[in-house]
């Protein structure tokens, strides 16, 4: 049977390049949800798909690094995923376009005095 070692410190070169790497999948996560502006075309765009294929995968991680993680590392990844998961709901529950206020319908010729109308909203 093969031996997990439990290595509660790490090597500070470990636990940067670690700190990268869920640096590295936040950020790509950003540009996905819109937040960043994509550097390939200097554009703010949506990509909730890959947004959430980025935040299942730091999902991912979380789970399978459970317990052998330092205090640091443990803390940038759960802030991580918390502050992506509440950017991605808000994505979600936004239009993906924005809309444009609709017109005001016109009253047919003659309504302003017809006794059946109580009110009508006119509007600048």
């Amino acid at each position: 049977m093969a031996e997990v070692q439990q290595d509660t410190q790490g090597s500070t070169e470990d636990t940067l390049r670690f700190l990268d790497m869920v640096g590295l999948f936040g950020t790509q996560a950003m540009i996905a949800l819109g937040k960043l502006a994509n550097p390939a075309t200097g554009k703010a765009e949506k990509n909730l798909p890959a947004a959430r294929l980025f935040i299942d995968t730091l999902e991912m991680l979380e789970s399978k690094t459970k317990g052998n993680l330092n205090s640091d590392e443990t803390k940038v990844l759960r802030a991580t995923l918390t502050d992506l998961r509440l950017m991605f709901v808000e994505e979600t529950k936004s239009p993906q376009t924005p809309e444009k206020p609709s017109e005001p319908a016109k009253p047919a010729e003659g309504a302003a005095d017809d006794p059946k109308v109580k009110f009508r909203k006119t509007y600048d």
